[in-house]
């Protein structure tokens, strides 16, 4: 039954597009939503699957399905089969899913998220947002971290008034290798549209301050980036892939936190840290309301 919701994902919302058009505002330069795609959400896939990197989350069968084809997937599977049971049951609601914690190479911080999406009848009225939480293990502190991309920013600021059909989750990826920095990333988009993107959020842990970056190119030429890790060739930035519906050959860049984005050499090859723990909450946690 998954197919039937994933046939319409591209269908376009010219209301959506307008309201998103006035309401959201830049990270680093002006960006503009792309015209929404009357492709098939699998050609869309298998024109990714030869672009993402070889390297897969091997470790999470049950989550392996995204939007993006991205390494590091959200989960997409729990999203469309909690649509699925909710619609065909209650009509609408509001679920939980907590996801695994991701432990920093020193032992001492742990990060996890919790995934809220709140069903409706229909898929393009429903909503999924999601909090990152970083929990220090040694003093048991725990912090908030939170991405300021245009669509968690506008979650923010209306809340419960936001534009129906928004798709926003922040989750963490890698740490660096000397745990000074947790890179995480902002899977953000429209259920039934096209208009899907990765960010990369960073938080500096002795700093306390969170960085949200994305490659020029998403903001100027309306194109789809996918967060892949840090850069071995220069561990102060990150790589992403980018590259338009269609396009036969997409572009790996390395972005700077400044917002400078530049090619990915030849060598590059994208790299992260830390330890997936899974004991901790003794796999995902999902509840509901």
């Amino acid at each position: 039954m998954l197919q039937n919701f994933f046939s319409g994902w591209f269908c376009p919302q010219p209301r959506l597009k307008l309201l998103v058009a006035m309401l959201l505002t830049p990270v680093i330069a002006a960006t503009s939503i792309q015209a929404a795609s009357a492709q098939s959400f699998e050609a869309l896939t298998s024109s990714l699957s030869q672009l993402s990197p070889e390297k897969q989350a091997s470790d999470q069968p049950s989550v392996s399905l995204d939007p993006l084809n991205s390494p590091y997937p959200i989960p997409w599977n729990w999203v469309m089969k909690t649509y699925e049971d909710v619609s065909s049951q209650e009509g609408s609601g509001v679920r939980y899913y907590r996801s695994h914690s991701l432990l920093s190479p020193d032992g001492e911080y742990a990060a996890y998220s919790r995934i809220q999406m709140q069903v409706q009848p229909e898929l393009y009225h429903s909503q999924v947002s999601s909090v990152m939480f970083l929990e220090n293990l040694r003093t048991g502190k725990l912090q908030e971290v939170k991405a300021s991309s245009p669509l968690a920013l506008h979650l923010l600021i209306r809340g419960e008034s936001a534009v129906p059909g928004i798709i926003s989750i922040l989750s963490p990826i890698g740490w660096s290798k000397s745990s000074d920095r947790l890179l995480a990333r902002q899977f953000e988009g429209f259920f039934n549209t096209s208009d899907v993107s990765d960010y990369a959020v960073i938080w500096h842990r002795y700093k306390n301050q969170t960085t949200t970056l994305a490659p020029a190119q998403t903001y100027h030429d309306h194109a789809m980036s996918i967060l892949l890790g840090w850069s071995q060739t220069d561990p102060d930035q990150v790589v992403f892939r980018v590259g338009e519906l269609g396009d036969e050959h997409w572009q790996m860049w390395t972005v700077a936190e400044n917002g400078q984005t530049t090619p990915a050499t030849s060598i590059e090859q994208p790299i992260v840290f830390g330890l997936q723990q899974m004991k901790l909450w003794a796999g995902e946690q999902i509840a509901s309301r």
